[in-house]
């Protein structure tokens, strides 16, 4: 596969942060692989060129990011299998740290339907085998329990899996995504919980409520996925564009992209290129520098298509909003009654 060239004087030293007590350290944004697993899954942005994803990958990791996240379900296995190839090709020491998830079911003679959320014991364990065959790596950095199962198991069914992984050594730190704090806490009262995976944004600040300052008290770190919205927040969408969208793009019909409730968000997003004007940087930025601001957060996930949208955002890791500019795009949010949760998480920690 072919690299994209980046001058010596473009390379990034990205801040880090601690992930909770794991003595695992990131950087303060990981490169998110859901758009690598192109447009035949549940989930798909529309096609993407496995070329593109590759180059893009590559620019993550040549711009300072050290870890990526992914999911056997991103492209049901493809994003592994590409991450997994680009592993292979690199030395150990230049690899970057690789989270991924378990207890999604999905099956390939329905690859757009909603997958089965299962805790079964077995299933976790089958799982992690197949993604450490498609990553091609002998351990994991991160495992997260990907979501709350539809099934009769239960988070102490479960989480004792996760927990012998670990003391086994095949995962280097365990976590919950898409868990609440009703959920962390039974998990902890079993064995630390490493990490949380919660998504968070500027219009979806619901886990900033409740999940997140628990996860600091705990001494569990927080990455955030979607801080741009699936690209709402980047500052690129209008009515217009949202029509032009592919047929296979779920957006073209969720309600965050259509209706009034569009309307509210663009609002937010006016706010975001007003503030990001001002230090030269574009709406995807600042809102991702929002949620680096929400105490209790250690790094955020942002996921890109090209090479071109990572060099967008990932300066975002030197950013920071003042107070002054939080409030204001809180007044924004308030007046416009947009998304939910707490529209200055800063005052309410």
């Amino acid at each position: 596969m072919s690299q994209v060239s980046i001058e010596e004087d473009e390379m990034n030293t990205l801040p880090t942060r601690a992930l909770g007590t794991s003595g695992i350290e990131i950087t303060t944004i990981g490169f998110g692989s859901l758009p690598m697993g192109g447009s035949q899954w549940v989930s798909g942005r529309g096609a993407q060129d496995a070329d593109a994803s590759i180059r893009t990958f590559r620019r993550a990791l040549e711009r300072g990011i050290n870890w990526i996240d992914t999911a056997p379900i991103y492209g049901n296995g493809l994003a592994e299998e590409l991450i997994g190839t680009e592993l292979a090709s690199m030395p150990e020491s230049e690899r970057p740290l690789v989270f991924t998830k378990a207890g999604l079911l999905w099956d390939d003679d329905a690859p757009r339907a909603e997958p089965f959320r299962t805790g079964d014991p077995r299933a976790i364990r089958a799982d992690v085998e197949a993604s450490l065959r498609r990553l091609r790596v002998e351990r994991l950095d991160v495992l997260h329990m990907h979501w709350p199962p539809q099934d009769d198991f239960t988070v102490e069914d479960y989480w004792p899996v996760f927990l012998e992984l670990r003391d086994r050594g095949m995962v280097r730190a365990i976590g919950l995504s898409n868990h609440d704090a009703d959920q962390l806490r039974r998990a902890e009262q079993l064995g630390h919980v490493d990490v949380i995976q919660p998504p968070l944004s500027a219009l979806n600040r619901d886990a900033a409520a409740q999940l997140i300052p628990l996860a600091k008290a705990s001494g569990t770190g927080v990455i955030c996925y979607a801080p741009l919205e699936s690209g709402l927040l980047s500052g690129g969408f209008s009515p217009e564009r949202v029509t032009q969208l592919p047929d296979d793009d779920w957006r073209r019909t969720h309600p965050d992209f259509t209706g009034e409730r569009f309307l509210a968000n663009l609002a937010v997003v006016d706010e975001l290129k007003r503030i990001g004007a001002e230090h030269d940087v574009p709406a995807s930025a600042v809102a991702i520098a929002w949620v680096l601001s929400v105490p209790g957060v250690t790094s955020a996930i942002a996921g890109a298509r090209s090479p071109e949208q990572i060099d967008d955002w990932v300066d975002t890791a030197e950013l920071t909003l003042s107070e002054r500019e939080l409030a204001s795009i809180a007044t924004v949010i308030e007046e416009h009654d947009a998304g939910t949760g707490p529209a200055n998480p800063r005052l309410a920690s």
